[in-house]
């Protein structure tokens, strides 16, 4: 949820204050094969070079007993890597249930979880996504925090498992 403020000064007309963050749209396709299963999905902030990454997003199986949908996220290989093995899951806020075909969003404020504080200097925002009788695919976005002017867009387009990934950084 995305809330605005308005301020208005004697003589001054009321203006929406711009949150910062990022809005990611994640286009999940449908594809045309006979075992059709949900993929899962894992987005994530890093520094380029870095060891460490921010975890803002793992969609996976979590209505399975005992936890037992967390078996299969290694296949997530890069995010595992990254931030899965020492992340407890289900982790507030990031988790979630895998989700439709069709494009999906996450919103993303700057200060609050699962962005929170991100320092200035050069990122890439990596969505990866592993289907089970399927494929794997990573995308990677580079951008600037924060958003210079009015802001950035940046765009990647998988060729299977993914669809059109977009990020806008305000």
């Amino acid at each position: 949820m995305r809330i605005t403020y308005s301020l208005a000064l004697t003589g001054m007309a009321a203006t929406p204050a711009a949150a910062a963050g990022i809005d990611i749209s994640i286009d999940i396709p449908r594809l045309s094969v006979a075992e059709y299963h949900r993929p899962y999905v894992a987005a994530w902030i890093e520094q380029p070079g870095q060891a460490t990454a921010k975890t803002v997003a793992v969609w996976y199986d979590i209505g399975k007993r005992n936890n037992a949908g967390t078996k299969w996220l290694r296949d997530l290989r890069g995010w595992w890597r990254k931030a899965g093995r020492t992340l407890t899951l289900p982790a507030d806020g990031i988790s979630g249930a895998t989700r439709a075909p069709g494009p999906q969003k996450l919103l993303l404020t700057a200060g609050a979880p699962p962005l929170g504080k991100l320092a200035p200097g050069h990122y890439e925002l990596v969505v990866e996504a592993a289907r089970e009788v399927g494929g794997r695919e990573q995308l990677r976005l580079p951008f600037t925090w924060p958003a210079k002017g009015p802001g950035q867009t940046v765009t990647a387009k998988g060729t299977g498992e993914l669809g059109t990934v977009t990020a806008v950084i305000k």
